[in-house]
């Protein structure tokens, strides 16, 4: 396999250093509009008979179809913004390659009842080319890092292995990260942030479909394991509650986050200035969006690492009857510490957990564990080869069985 990774940002560097370790695949280009940046990265890695270091403009179509024709890619990795999803999507089927992202594309509120109603939901885009790809007999995986991604595995998991009858998937997110010197500093990319926490929360019920909330709704206490303790969760629009019900028989899917008061404080501010906006503005002689400001003006994540201790944690809780017909509560999780994976990887671990699900992924498509075509989830593939590999790489997954009260009997 020869693999094409588009962004060298935190992730797209951890997927390098998590590859590495690995013999499953011939070559990986890394590219990015700054070639210095993954030059840098094949250059840290120091193995330069299997890495190497492209320039492409993500936002031109054509360019990504040149890169992978000339690098002769097998595999296109984006682990760019979402806002690149289309180009690098579209180019992939025409240069009839395997595309895997770990975001889908954006979606559109309702113009008249945001908080009510759904519009254009994420991977709505992919999803309507589903046709064309399984007619060209390409197969492109949509949401595959940690959440989207192990997170709809451990959903695929449950329904296969673990219960008889499910009622809610619910993915349950949250950390005791703390970056020191910082007033306010993500550990993941502020852009996409925004995006997914002040977009209208979406949920999907049986019999209803998908339907939204207002942002921040529902607030409840989740006991994260491992050390972190309990998180106010709220709910945030993600990929799983547009992935999970496609594939996994349920009567309802949940998306919720552990955000703070201080972080949703900010968040709320940045959308009352105006400063959440993707559209450009005039600033003197200068159009720019007020979010790529934000962002430029707030520290790398990828470079928080040092500064960084805890763990993060990312999972699915599942309720409804075990095997045995009796109700049943589990969470299904993957948690991450900071010191460990900057001593292992020299990664941050909100970056990490990301980045090896990808990687996880490639290795299954490569030794034909597994396969497909069409536009699919995580969930469509069956769900234990990928948690073996992913304890095979150092890194398993836990769970918890919690106690089933007022659940389906």
């Amino acid at each position: 396999m020869r693999i094409l990774v588009i962004g060298t940002g935190g992730v797209g560097s951890a997927v390098a250093a998590i590859a590495q370790r690995r013999d499953f695949f011939e070559h990986m280009t890394l590219a990015d509009l700054d070639p210095a940046r993954p030059q840098a990265v094949v250059d840290r890695l120091g193995e330069h008979d299997r890495f190497d270091a492209a320039r492409i403009d993500a936002s031109s179509e054509q360019s990504v179809v040149d890169l992978i024709r000339d690098v002769e890619a097998d595999a296109v990795l984006n682990a760019t913004d979402p806002r690149f999803n289309p180009q690098i999507f579209d180019a992939c089927l025409r240069a009839r390659v395997t595309y895997l992202d770990m975001a889908a594309t954006l979606s559109v509120p309702h113009p008249t009842h945001p908080y009510e109603q759904a519009h254009i939901k994420l991977g709505d885009y992919q999803f309507a080319q589903d046709g064309n790809w399984r007619e060209a007999g390409l197969l492109a995986i949509v949401g595959i890092g940690i959440e989207p991604g192990a997170a709809d595995v451990f959903a695929r998991h449950a329904a296969d292995e673990l219960f008889s009858e499910i009622d809610e998937v619910g993915i349950r997110d949250g950390s005791n990260l703390v970056v020191e010197g910082y007033d306010f500093a993500p550990t993941f990319s502020i852009w996409t942030t925004i995006e997914e926490c002040l977009n209208p929360p979406v949920i999907w019920e049986r019999g209803r479909g998908w339907f939204t909330t207002a942002p921040f709704s529902e607030p409840e206490v989740f006991d994260f394991p491992e050390g972190i303790g309990p998180v106010e969760c709220v709910n945030v629009e993600h990929e799983e509650v547009l992935l999970v019900p496609r594939w996994v028989d349920c009567r309802r899917v949940t998306f919720k986050y552990g955000l703070g008061d201080e972080f949703i404080g900010v968040l709320k501010t940045l959308h009352r200035l105006g400063l959440d906006s993707k559209e450009k503005v005039r600033v003197r002689d200068v159009e720019v969006a007020p979010r790529d400001v934000v962002a430029a003006t707030l520290p790398d994540p990828m470079t928080l690492g040092e500064r960084m201790r805890g763990k993060t944690c990312a999972g699915t809780l599942v309720t409804g009857l075990g095997r045995d017909g009796t109700p049943r509560k589990t969470y299904l999780y993957h948690v991450v510490d900071n010191e460990w994976s900057m001593r292992e990887y020299g990664s941050q671990a909100v970056v990490w957990q990301t980045a090896i699900n990808p990687v996880v992924a490639l290795e299954l498509l490569a030794g034909g564990t597994w396969r497909g075509t069409g536009v699919l989830g995580p969930e469509a593939f069956e769900a234990q080869p990928f948690l073996d590999l992913l304890a095979a790489y150092g890194a398993p997954h836990g769970v918890v069985e919690l106690e089933p009260q007022g659940l389906l009997a």
